[in-house]
């Protein structure tokens, strides 16, 4: 263990009583912890550290595995072997510069999968778990074609737009980069463990936290700034005003990152945090160009764009009855009541109902909290 390039990385992160500002703060000052763990009581005292990290740091020089934090990084080495874990430590040649130079960077990122992806540009895809359908249709359409264009995507593997933004990517044939809040020997969410494992053999999953560690409700905003600190810029695709995503926007514009953010209805509780953030000046998207425009650079020479909902040809009305045409017609994109239909209609409620269960199967409408609406 102590002849371990990352041992004395992991080590640090284990050192009692010293959160990542403190860490940062020295680091800063000492890049190299080898060196910092090789330095006398005397001058580590004067650096500032208490009582219980030069007992710490003692125990490490003289090997001393009594102790809890020389005990604890070998558990986490042992965990990270046994597991098929890397470790992305500041000197790694894999760790990405965008995120090296956020406030609070992590010392240590754990990583399963392709760790050269880091290097890669990077775009995160952010929004809320109880998505709706449109919502989830816009994240796999967009992931799919900013993958496209060269721009890897990023976000969390949560329930909603995050495993949705994963999926698109992951379906068109590109990588994807899943930041969990958790220690990778365990997949959370649990409904996500498939599609983990999907990310792990065609992308990359990364903690800041050691194996061993369960997902909990601190560890989330903390992953958020790791989304943001990876991406030139960050996509709010659906958001409450009180969304976790929200959190990952404010921190993208912290750390100096693009924010993007796709309109939605008025009258939907998960369009109103992306129609605060535009209000606050994020840039409002109805295609993949706006993005790219943007962020400007080598994008601008890549394939054209299209429209939210439109990076594959729309779904033809080819095939479908003159009843199922007129209910498609009808429908907007903000919820309508059966009611309303079937007065727009003239169509009685039984074929009201079959039309629209044929254009669900189709998957040009879907259910909504007050009725049905056309997927775009």
């Amino acid at each position: 263990m102590f002849t371990s390039p990352e041992a004395p990385w992991i080590f640090v992160t284990c050192l009692p009583h010293f959160g990542r500002v403190r860490r940062r703060a020295l680091v800063a000052e000492i890049a190299d912890p080898v060196r910092l763990l090789a330095m006398n009581m005397a001058t580590l005292k004067a650096l500032g550290l208490d009582d219980d990290n030069l007992a710490a740091i003692r125990a490490w020089q003289d090997r001393d595995e009594r102790h809890p934090a020389v005990a604890e990084t070998r558990i986490i080495l042992e965990r990270c072997q046994h597991h098929g874990i890397a470790t992305v430590t500041w000197q790694h040649g894999d760790y990405p510069d965008p995120l090296r130079h956020i406030h609070d960077a992590p010392m240590v990122l754990y990583a399963r999968g392709d760790t050269r992806l880091l290097r890669r540009e990077q775009i995160g895809i952010v929004g809320s778990r109880k998505a709706t359908p449109a919502g989830l249709d816009h994240a796999r359409r967009f992931a799919a074609e900013l993958a496209e264009r060269q721009l890897l995507v990023t976000s969390g593997l949560a329930l909603g737009i995050d495993g949705a933004a994963h999926a698109g990517a992951l379906d068109a044939g590109h990588p994807t980069i899943a930041v969990i809040g958790c220690g990778l020997d365990r997949i959370y969410p649990h409904q996500h463990r498939r599609l983990g494992e999907r990310v792990i053999a065609g992308g990359l999953i990364i903690s800041e936290y050691p194996p061993g560690t369960p997902a909990r409700a601190a560890h989330f905003p903390q992953r958020n700034r790791i989304i943001s600190g990876l991406s030139r810029g960050i996509l709010v695709v659906e958001a409450g005003l009180r969304s976790g995503s929200l959190i990952t926007a404010r921190m993208a514009l912290e750390q100096g990152r693009e924010v993007f953010a796709i309109p939605g209805s008025v009258h939907s509780p998960v369009a109103r945090g992306c129609h605060h953030l535009i209000k606050q000046g994020a840039r409002l998207v109805e295609t993949v160009d706006d993005i790219l425009e943007e962020l400007g650079g080598w994008w601008s020479s890549a394939p054209g764009g299209t429209e939210a909902g439109e990076t594959a040809p729309k779904q033809s009305q080819a095939g479908l009855e003159r009843r199922e045409i007129a209910v498609l017609e009808a429908l907007g994109y903000d919820p309508q009541s059966t009611d309303a239909l079937s007065s727009a209609t003239g169509l009685p409620a039984d074929q009201l109902m079959q039309a629209l269960l044929l254009l669900e199967l189709e998957g040009l409408a879907s259910s909504a909290p007050g009725g049905y609406q056309k997927i775009v």
